[in-house]
């Protein structure tokens, strides 16, 4: 089958593997769309460190392949959404309520990590029925896709920080998981959504999503404009959707004492992360971080697919790309140098 690798770090493009195996709980599945994530483009980069010819991306859809002797719930031609984040539920972590790190720090983390990742004809899928979720009929595959990370992360971040029914929430960054996390914060019940992004498609984006107001981190000051919008109160949720050292200072700056940062930005360089010291009450102002990996599992998928199914989002307006897995090396390009205005790429297979 065709595979398309991090050759090596700044190094990509196509190589033949053979088709994987299903152990005795997996599946394998025949891919039909991905989505490129900026992800990738860190990992290419060496964010997670060398690797040699493994298969990159970690969203996707596809129809069930294979599946091993004790897979129950699963046959082959079941269309199936995958998450990103694919857990071994029988861990220690998953026990503890964190499947997302099992094995360890981000260890539900498989895909384009520990092992090939979906960018290929066909890929392996651990405990299929914990890992897979049934799409519905009436949702695409160019829609349920965005389920695999983008909706999954981005709400987690509204999830995450605690936003109170009625309350303020800065995004900051419109990016596909901003725009979730945009999305997830009106579907949690914030009040006020302010969008933080310059770049115009986005902005239209963010508004599309539930932003009240977009602050343009290119023409103001972020922390004194969004301190103007709340009366110098801050607000009570800021969720950092970047993964910038800048952006995270930020983040605790605009959040009132008492509040919660949720961070969902991927920090792909340097040895520390800043944290403003008075901004912070010196350590005291009861201001909490919250982090965490992309959510995975099948009730999760599932949970997701129902919002979609009730129309409550519609994430495929993100897609501003389509290439067929044939020009994936193009598609890769245009995704990794942002071209053309990108928000998000789909690959059809």
């Amino acid at each position: 089958m065709r595979a398309f690798v991090m050759k090596e770090i700044g190094r990509v493009g196509f190589m033949q593997k053979p088709v994987p195996e299903p152990g005795p709980c997996d599946a394998v599945v025949k891919t039909t769309s991905a989505l490129i994530c900026t992800s990738d483009s860190h990992t290419v980069q060496g964010g997670i460190g060398p690797r040699e010819n493994l298969t990159l991306g970690h969203e996707a859809v596809g129809t069930v392949h294979a599946v091993g002797g004790e897979v129950k719930d699963f046959r082959p031609g079941d269309r199936v959404l995958v998450g990103a984040i694919t857990p071994d539920w029988g861990d220690l972590a998953s026990q503890n309520g964190f499947p997302s790190q099992s094995g360890g720090p981000l260890g539900g983390f498989k895909f384009a990590n520990h092992k090939d990742g979906v960018f290929a004809d066909y890929f392996h899928v651990n405990d299929a029925d914990a890992n897979l979720a049934k799409i519905p009929d009436a949702i695409g595959d160019d829609v349920a896709v965005y389920c695999a990370d983008m909706l999954s992360t981005g709400f987690m971040g509204a999830e995450k920080g605690d936003i109170p029914i009625g309350g303020t929430v800065a995004v900051l960054a419109q990016g596909p998981v901003g725009l979730m996390a945009t999305a997830g914060a009106r579907l949690r019940g914030a009040g006020r959504v302010i969008g933080v992004e310059s770049v115009p498609g986005r902005q239209k984006l963010a508004r599309e999503y539930g932003a009240d107001e977009i602050v343009d981190f290119a023409s103001e000051d972020v922390v004194e404009r969004i301190h103007e919008l709340t009366e110098g109160e801050g607000v009570d949720t800021a969720i950092e959707a970047l993964g910038a050292d800048i952006t995270f200072q930020t983040a605790v700056k605009i959040t009132k004492p008492g509040g919660t940062i949720s961070n969902i930005g991927y920090f792909g360089e340097g040895e520390f992360i800043s944290i403003p010291r008075v901004e912070w009450g010196v350590g005291m102002a009861d201001k909490t971080i919250a982090t965490g990996l992309c959510p995975g599992g099948r009730l999760r998928m599932e949970r997701l697919l129902r919002v979609l199914e009730a129309k409550r989002v519609d994430p495929s307006h993100m897609t501003t790309h389509t290439f067929h897995f044939d020009d994936m090396e193009r598609a890769f390009e245009v995704s990794d140098k942002k071209l053309e205005d990108i928000v998000k790429v789909l690959i059809t297979f």
